[in-house]
């Protein structure tokens, strides 16, 4: 099989058309649903080609509109697509979001889709080795053993991975804590919510995930609406996050990856990388879309080297940055 030529950046695992109420009210009587396309490798390409950074995404989609919608959506972002395969037999992944600002269950449908299939032999015309970093997500793993042994196999063979654990208790019957816990430690860069460690492994505290993770070169402890510490070569680094008006919190994470490794792809420093992964969450936290809104540039630019009393007062508003 004839292999696809290697972007700078590559994201591997599935995305979904997902459906978000198109009008207020509970969701058994919303009666009008929009069709987006979500998925937390996707969103990281689609952010990182926003920024400059060039970048393709691999998966698999069926052959069926709902796939070809996905697969438009993420190129039309910049994205190279060339190494999303098309399952003739198999269908795209959906799923269900009942937006709010609190948080937002998602009822996954999911279960056989093309991605689920996806196995080592992926490698056979993606070269992950030629690739500057493969970003992976602990979403992947728990969609099948093949695709388990793809995250495998990718570990073995890429010269540097970033990981984002990624829990979703949802898509894992047991063995979670074990499994991330091992495919973290294997990563160059590892991005885990203080939430997520607490409950995979009993730890939240950044120096405590440390221990249990002492492997990765770069450890980032992503703490909510406090902020984020990063762990590297020694050192522990905290920068609060920005105040923001919420509208809807999925994708924030995969925003803050896309602009903590674009920031770390640039050799900036452990602050400003920390500011851009903030600076990029909160453009995702306006939206009720699952790929971010990102805040004008000038103002990006302006936050990255301000004061700490400057970031700390900046407020993020529907209307605007006050």
């Amino acid at each position: 099989m004839e292999r696809v030529d290697t972007p700078e950046v590559l994201c591997l695992g599935e995305s979904m058309a997902v459906f978000v109420p198109g009008e207020d009210g509970p969701a058994d009587q919303v009666r009008t649903w929009v069709r987006d396309v979500g998925g937390a490798e996707s969103n990281v390409a689609c952010a990182l080609a926003g920024l400059g950074v060039p970048t393709g995404w691999v998966s698999a989609v069926g052959d069926d509109p709902f796939g070809r919608a996905v697969v438009a959506a993420v190129a039309a972002a910049g994205v190279d697509v060339s190494g999303v395969a098309v399952d003739p037999t198999r269908p795209t992944g959906v799923y269900i979001k009942e937006a709010n600002a609190s948080g937002s269950p998602m009822r996954y449908y999911r279960f056989g889709s093309a991605a689920s299939d996806m196995g080592p032999d992926v490698l056979d015309r993606v070269d992950v080795a030629a690739a500057r970093l493969v970003h992976l997500t602990g979403i992947t793993a728990a969609l099948s053993p093949r695709c388990r042994a793809l995250i495998e196999a990718v570990l073995d063979r890429a010269p540097r991975v970033s990981f984002d654990v990624n829990w979703r208790p949802a898509l894992w019957d047991s063995g979670a804590p074990d499994v991330l816990r091992g495919l973290a430690a294997r990563a160059d860069i590892v991005l885990v919510g203080a939430d997520e460690a607490e409950a995979l492994w009993g730890v939240s505290d950044p120096a405590d995930v440390r221990e249990l993770l002492p492997e990765p070169t770069t450890l980032v402890v992503k703490q909510g609406s406090l902020g984020a510490t990063l762990i590297e070569a020694g050192e522990a680094v905290f920068e609060p996050a920005l105040r923001v008006d919420v509208v809807e919190p999925v994708g924030a994470g995969d925003a803050f990856a896309a602009g903590f490794l674009a920031a770390t792809l640039a050799g900036q420093s452990p602050r400003r990388r920390l500011r851009a992964g903030h600076l990029h969450a909160a453009g995702a936290l306006r939206t009720q879309h699952d790929v971010a809104v990102p805040l004008p540039g000038d103002l990006v630019a302006r936050l990255l080297d301000a004061d700490a009393t400057t970031w700390a007062t900046t407020h993020v508003t529907a209307r605007g940055v006050r």
